[in-house]
């Protein structure tokens, strides 16, 4: 799933990201470190992977998105 880099704090590794329909989804380090990123910047597209649904979705891996 594709997302746009909306938050990033740099000294907790948490952040959120917003879906395309403008959802915000907030992501914890471990789903930051899974995605071996070492900076994340407002309005990159990410790429992620998430588990569960509705109030339960929980980013699990948070990567750049490349072509």
């Amino acid at each position: 799933m594709q997302a746009t880099s909306y938050t990033y704090d740099p000294q907790t590794r948490t952040g959120s990201v917003l879906l395309d329909d403008g959802t915000p989804v907030e992501f914890d380090a471990a789903a930051f470190d899974a995605g071996g990123l070492r900076l994340l910047r407002p309005g990159q597209r990410v790429r992620i992977e998430t588990e569960g649904t509705g109030d339960a979705l929980r980013i699990t891996l948070v990567t750049l998105q490349t072509l």
